[in-house]
């Protein structure tokens, strides 16, 4: 099994030294998503976790079906709460659990009423593959609140790339591996304008995400 993870998102050349870092098991690109679609995303210089949207993401159109078979509407169901998106896959062997992982210990740290409050919800790029069983045993693992989605993957494809995250279909190779690209960004919406703010990307560590998620929590930019 391979992956790919890509992260389309685009800097001035001024910053780009500074703002990003990409990830990646099989290989990453940055620039423009190379399928043309996704928003082109301005961000500011400083030196921290979070690269700050100068334009804000409004939430994908997305309903899909969660661990326990029912439906999910993305917009509906984390309206007025604050909430990390991630794009990925169950059978990823190393960006995606340690992403969910380091989330969920930071979230752990917060006061209960703050871990309440916030939502997580990670939304699979492989949905042949990730069922609703799965899904729920496998973020179980990590944090029983986790949220997960699965469904058709044409919407999945539609939702991730209005963030200028690329999800392309799984392909499976002659050898029988099954190679998936996504991009790697926890996208973050503050509760105040159900808009995303902020996005961190691969390698954001536990820490980064704990000294971050009560300004998101609060509404405020990290």
């Amino acid at each position: 099994m391979r992956t790919t993870l890509r992260a389309a998102v685009s800097a001035a050349a001024a910053v780009a030294a500074l703002a990003l870092t990409l990830a990646a098991c099989g290989g990453s690109d940055g620039g423009t998503d190379a399928s043309g679609a996704g928003p082109v995303v301005s961000v500011d210089a400083t030196p921290k976790a979070a690269t700050v949207l100068d334009t804000p993401f409004e939430k994908p159109d997305m309903i899909l079906t969660d661990t326990h078979g029912g439906t999910y509407d993305f917009t509906e169901r984390t309206k007025g709460r604050p909430t990390l998106l991630f794009f990925g896959y169950t059978h990823c062997p190393d960006v995606c659990p340690t992403t969910m992982s380091d989330i969920a210990i930071a979230k752990s740290k917060l006061p209960a009423a703050e871990q309440d409050r916030l939502v997580v919800v990670f939304v699979t790029t492989d949905p042949e593959r990730d069922t609703p069983k799965r899904l729920g045993e496998w973020l179980g693992a990590q944090d029983k609140s986790f949220v997960g989605l699965t469904g058709d993957f044409a919407t999945i494809q539609a939702g991730a790339r209005s963030l200028g995250v690329d999800v392309e279909k799984p392909v499976k190779e002659k050898d029988g591996s099954i190679t998936v690209t996504h991009g790697a960004q926890v996208i973050a919406y503050s509760p105040k304008d159900d808009k995303a703010h902020a996005l961190y990307m691969s390698g954001t560590t536990s820490e980064e995400f704990a000294a971050d998620l009560p300004k998101i929590i609060a509404g405020r930019t990290p």
